[in-house]
């Protein structure tokens, strides 16, 4: 059997490719390496993958790539590629929103309508939900976004269900909540908390510290991505979360007790488009996929802080 993986070079997308070629499928990786962040750490990203007889690397873009070539002999995607971030989605950037997470669904869903594929599973996100009323959040529960990248990936969920229904593709959206670990992205806060303890440098925190969100581990987020493979129902939308809601203040904490040192918080106005809460109802998942995330937030921190030292050659 084998899989495409769409974001191959990317944080989850890479973790993804490695497990399921450790699973027995062969993997065709597709990723651009836009330039949100740097291009060496997604090539580290790859590393153990390039040299694995089962596996294939294509460096090209979604929307102008040959994908009735690459889509010729593939059993399952996984359509992880998009640009990320909620603070750089906002004015003259959200034009490579569209692009990257609209646009590039719909050319990919398109070239697929009418091949007989096992599944598409897209990589959603908890920003689709936005100020919901309702905690923790269901499937069933409103889907307000506040930010322009929520926006899109509403849209690219709205788009998968449409050739679900219209062309009988077998679509699965799962709502990733929070996602830490080894490869987290620079841009993301525990990778930034992270190097700022790692340097001795202050840690900008938005607003009071008192905001929450259901933070997921890496190896829960892969797991639930392959039970989706192997048992998600076409058409449904499964929150995927970590089963642990935390303020960001004892966040901080952990990471002191971690690393053995002292944070200096910077504290600076909440941003548009952020959150203050985020709580995922993980019950579907559990009910109809099997999934039970594994990790709790203190063990998977230490293994983040293993890795980051090892990336920025401080071991």
């Amino acid at each position: 059997m084998k899989c495409l993986v769409t974001g191959c070079a990317g944080f989850i997308g890479s973790h993804l490719a490695e497990k399921l070629l450790a699973e027995g499928y062969q993997v065709v990786g597709l990723d651009c390496f836009t330039d949100f962040y740097p291009r060496w750490i997604k090539q580290k990203n790859l590393s153990s993958l390039l040299h694995h007889c089962h596996f294939q690397f294509i460096e090209d873009d979604l929307n102008q790539v040959n994908l009735k070539k690459i889509l010729e002999d593939i059993d399952f995607i996984f359509h992880l590629a998009a640009q990320a971030g909620v603070r750089t989605s906002w004015g003259k950037n959200f034009k490579d929103y569209l692009r990257n997470n609209i646009q590039a669904t719909q050319r990919l869903l398109e070239a697929v309508k009418n091949k007989k594929i096992e599944k598409l599973i897209f990589a959603s996100s908890s920003s689709v939900y936005g100020l919901s009323p309702f905690f923790p959040m269901r499937e069933t529960g409103p889907v307000q976004p506040i930010s322009p990248y929520g926006v899109t990936k509403l849209a690219a969920e709205q788009l998968c269900f449409l050739y679900f229904k219209n062309y009988g593709l077998p679509t699965i959206s799962l709502r990733f909540f929070t996602v830490y670990g080894p490869r987290q992205r620079p841009d993301m806060a525990f990778h930034k908390f992270l190097l700022a303890l790692l340097k001795d440098e202050p840690i900008t925190l938005y607003g009071d510290g008192h905001q929450t969100r259901d933070f997921t581990f890496i190896d829960d987020i892969i797991e639930a991505s392959l039970l989706a493979m192997k048992r998600g129902k076409p058409g449904e939308v499964y929150n995927i979360g970590g089963g642990h809601q935390k303020e960001l203040a004892e966040v901080i904490e952990i990471m002191e007790r971690i690393t053995n040192r002292k944070a200096r918080i910077t504290w600076v106005e909440t941003q548009k488009g952020d959150v203050l809460h985020t709580l995922a109802s993980i019950e579907k998942a559990q009910h109809e996929l099997g999934y039970q995330p594994k990790t709790n937030l203190e063990n998977g921190l230490r293994q983040q802080w293993v890795w980051l030292k090892e990336l920025y050659g401080q071991n």
